[in-house]
């Protein structure tokens, strides 16, 4: 928990300090993604794989966090932890920015009518197994907040595998309400939110 707290304190002194001195956030972020970032995530951020998601409008504290995450291993991923292993708070709050500032992608939903129940779940949630509404916390156009993750717009099977990732509790970082969410879930269910938030 101390580690954890040190690191969300250095990140925010980073960001304070890239503040106040007006240094380029973009040159630096685009060098670092020049060197390794943009063969899984694009130049962009628009990532044209499934298995790597879009980093394109994703909220810039959200994406400094989950870096962090990587690096101090809380969040599991054997490619992603030699990327940021040379990475400083500053580079982190650079990454965020750059990615945040790049337009969202958008598309149409493969499966509309799969796409149709994962709205209604999205926006209502299921009152018969105790699934909340997805919109409350991630906000009704799926934009998320500085904590929580911009999911509109994100590739469905990389939502789909992570939302199964929370279900096994293999996925063990923003886990507080995940978890309890996530295990409700039907494969249908994970599939069709995946689904309606990727065309939006």
């Amino acid at each position: 928990m101390r580690r954890a707290l040190l690191a969300a304190a250095a990140l925010a002194l980073a960001g304070a300090a890239w503040a106040q001195d007006g240094s380029d956030t973009t040159a630096r972020a685009q060098k670092i993604i020049g060197g390794s970032c943009f063969l899984c995530h694009g130049a962009e951020g628009e990532s044209a794989s499934e298995v790597f998601p879009r980093l394109a409008g994703q909220n810039a504290e959200y994406i400094a966090k989950q870096l962090e995450n990587f690096k101090n291993g809380t969040r599991k991923s054997t490619a992603m932890a030699s990327m940021v292993a040379e990475l400083s708070p500053e580079d982190m709050v650079a990454l965020g920015r750059f990615y945040a500032s790049r337009p969202p992608h958008q598309e149409v939903a493969s499966d509309a009518a799969l796409a149709g129940v994962g709205k209604y779940l999205y926006q209502a949630g299921n009152k018969w197994s105790g699934v909340p509404a997805c919109a409350s916390c991630h906000g009704l156009t799926g934009a998320g907040s500085a904590t929580l993750p911009r999911l509109a717009g994100q590739h469905a099977a990389y939502l789909e595998n992570q939302l199964k990732q929370f279900h096994q509790r293999a996925r063990n970082n923003d886990n507080a309400v995940m978890h309890t969410v996530a295990e409700k879930m039907t494969a249908l269910e994970m599939a069709a939110v995946a689904e309606y938030l990727s065309g939006q």
